[in-house]
């Protein structure tokens, strides 16, 4: 029986089934091209009683994210959100010289070096050794480590609570979802704010980003869930704002319960749009899976059509929502000439489950495919100026999602 991660109720009601997946970082070295991949379900679930939306642990996080593919600086776009970040934060909760900030899955210090510059004392916690030895030759006090309650405390009686912890899309990749809460209270002091970012279950369900769900992401929320998952760790959520990253993010303001005082309007008003739309009753849930399979068919006849035709289809962005679309919709090289990424570590392998190449970005200029698909959607902006090249062959972009739009690149 698989039961909830927040309340136990046993969970029965399929959200959306993808079929079946390899783990989306498991980029496949050259040696072992010709090996077997081991694939797990997409088989994501709602909790009857608490709304939670969830997907079994069908991998380890230690098995994911132990060493990691993923570096939030190779995206320009992410670095200067941020920088903005950081800037708002100092000024909300009026951070100085004499402030301590930490971040939970700081990545390789994006985020962080902007609070060094400021020269706020600060500490990242990444469980990606090799991502956190990124950080580390960057300046960035690093521990190497996985939060929960019992590390929390450590860190905490170490380096002291902090006056902001700052969870910026790690919430949903935490298996042990009531122990990471717990950890997160150990850190913040007891006049402290946590701030938490993570894509708008609303949005993904309005933009059919099913995309965005892989092995790594357990759990997908709303406002709603969000407020009784912190409330775990007697936090109460003071004030939301609205994102427009990842396809569609909240960030939460949260402060420990004996500080919070009164909610800002902006939480009543992001919840009154989730029950507009339905999420805050299980019948709400109902459909998605549906609107999904459209997105998948539509992309896989423009796929085939193009074949057809002779044209080139190549692929920008080794993006991990990019690996769960193209194994959903069984994308294989025959469709896909190759694909192209800026990351260093990517380059050479090949992209999990479909095998497809992975390139460095000089690539699109020798083959001068007809069209590029666009992996990360949503860096859309930045991608299509980045690729305004490809308009001198001729070349088009493609977006699969949220429905299938041929672009035509920026003039250079």
């Amino acid at each position: 029986m698989r039961t909830c991660r927040l309340c136990d109720a046993e969970l029965v009601t399929t959200f959306v089934d993808l079929g079946m997946s390899p783990p989306v970082q498991s980029f496949v070295p050259p040696e072992h091209v010709d090996e077997p991949e081991t694939f797990y379900p997409l088989h994501v679930r709602v909790c009857d009683r608490c709304l939670l939306v969830q997907l079994p642990t069908y991998v380890a996080a230690e098995d994911i994210f132990t060493d990691y593919a993923y570096f939030s600086s190779f995206s320009d776009s992410w670095v200067r959100h941020a920088e903005t970040f950081v800037a708002d934060a100092v000024e909300r909760i009026s951070l100085d010289d004499s402030s301590f900030v930490v971040e939970i899955a700081s990545n390789d210090g994006y985020l962080l070096q902007h609070v060094v510059d400021r020269g706020i004392r600060c500490l990242g916690v990444e469980p990606a050794r090799n991502v956190a030895e990124t950080a580390l030759a960057r300046g960035i006090p690093t521990e190497v480590d996985f939060l929960g309650e019992e590390t929390g405390a450590g860190i905490a009686a170490r380096h002291g609570r902090a006056d902001l912890v700052v969870a910026n899309n790690v919430i949903g990749h935490v298996p042990d979802l009531r122990d990471f809460v717990l950890g997160l209270r150990r850190l913040v002091a007891d006049d402290g704010w946590v701030a938490v970012e993570i894509p708008h279950l609303l949005r993904l369900i309005e933009g059919n980003e099913f995309d965005t769900i892989y092995h790594e992401h357990f759990q997908y929320y709303t406002l709603l869930t969000m407020q009784r998952v912190l409330a775990v760790a007697g936090l109460e959520v003071v004030d939301v704002e609205e994102l427009s990253t990842h396809g569609g993010s909240f960030r939460t303001w949260a402060r420990p319960r004996e500080h919070a005082g009164a909610p800002a309007a902006a939480v009543e008003r992001v919840l009154a749009a989730e029950r507009e739309a339905g999420l805050h009753a299980l019948s709400g849930y109902a459909g998605f899976a549906a609107r999904v399979a459209r997105v998948r068919d539509d992309l896989v006849r423009f796929l085939i059509d193009r074949s057809a035709e002779g044209a080139t289809v190549a692929a920008y962005g080794a993006a991990a929502k990019g690996n769960t679309l193209l194994n959903y919709c069984g994308v294989r090289q025959d469709l896909l000439a190759f694909c192209v990424d800026r990351n260093p570590v990517k380059q050479g392998t090949f992209l999990p489950g479909t095998h497809i190449p992975v390139l460095a970005e000089e690539a699109l200029v020798h083959a001068r495919p007809d069209f590029v698909l666009l992996l990360p959607w949503n860096l859309r902006d930045e991608i299509v100026e980045q690729l305004a090249y490809v308009a001198d062959w001729g070349g088009r972009l493609v977006v699969g999602l949220p429905r299938l739009e041929v672009l035509e690149p920026a003039r250079s």
